[in-house]
């Protein structure tokens, strides 16, 4: 775990530094109040790891690696205000802590650095771009064109899940110099990692514990969104189960990039078994 410990250390060194910065003082506040009160930081890590699978240097991709937390932080704040949820990572959301409005304008600072940390490079920014109008249709797909089949549900979690993982892969890979096959296939492998992530979150909203979850749970059910329970008739193992398939179609495609048999490629595949059997 230390070597991945070592390069989360290198993305969280460089938010802090961003954040520090920030003006005025009280933007700077309320951005350190939704990033820095924790999280898994699954989606720098896999830039960082990414662009080490090409033999890159994980400086080269550290700015990328900050921009795509930024990003899914940013997201993180408007859903919370959409569910009205006053917990997130064990702390008070953005808008229970500050009021609706200065949480708008956390999740506009956030949005605002991230592109800032993306400008220097025109593919990271096309990258980005693409992903948050993914992002973007995902959320308004589960707000307003409700899906109602396991398909529906599919095309919804690669939205609102897969498109920003996807991005955080290929911003790795760009930054390690990767052709755009190998690009094109670890975004497929991080893609679908998100997706089975989403998955899982989706049962551990309906089953686990909210205060070993970090936030509450139930949200689902009580707000009437399309989880792939609400949605489905499948059980939670089942739902597992086709998580699991997700992982699987993820590790073939890290496989389809014949990637060097590396310390980084491996914990790509741990993180695409991990998230099927994740906690929290």
């Amino acid at each position: 775990m230390e070597y991945l410990e070592r390069r989360v250390a290198l993305v969280e060194e460089r938010i802090e530094g961003v954040i520090d910065r920030v003006e005025p003082e009280e933007l700077s506040d309320e951005l350190a109040h939704v990033v820095l009160a924790g999280g898994k930081r699954v989606r720098p890590a896999v830039t960082i790891l990414a662009c080490e699978a090409f033999d890159g240097d994980p400086d080269d991709a550290v700015d990328f690696a900050a921009g795509i937390e930024f990003v899914h932080n940013a997201s993180l704040v408007i859903d919370d205000i959409i569910d009205r949820s006053d917990v997130r990572r064990g702390t008070p959301s953005a808008w229970a802590e500050f009021g609706y409005g200065p949480a708008m304008i956390t999740s506009d600072g956030l949005l605002g650095e991230a592109f800032a940390l993306f400008s220097a490079d025109e593919r990271a920014m096309r990258t980005v771009a693409e992903a948050m109008v993914e992002l973007g249709e995902g959320e308004a797909t589960e707000l307003a064109a409700r899906p109602t089949t396991e398909a529906e549900y599919m095309e919804l979690a690669r939205r609102k899940t897969g498109a920003l993982f996807r991005a955080a892969a290929e911003l790795g890979a760009v930054a390690g110099g990767a052709e755009p096959a190998a690009i094109e296939s670890f975004g497929e492998y991080a893609e679908r990692v998100g997706v089975a992530f989403q998955m899982r979150d989706d049962v551990l909203d309906a089953t686990a514990d909210a205060d070993d979850l970090g936030k509450p749970t139930g949200q689902d059910a009580e707000m009437d969104r399309p989880s792939v329970v609400q949605v489905t008739s499948l059980s939670p193992a089942e739902v597992d189960e086709r998580a699991r398939e997700q992982s699987e179609l993820a590790l073939a495609a890290l496989e389809d990039a014949n990637p060097p048999e590396t310390e980084a490629i491996e914990y790509l595949r741990d993180l695409a078994e991990f998230v099927v059997v994740r906690e929290r």
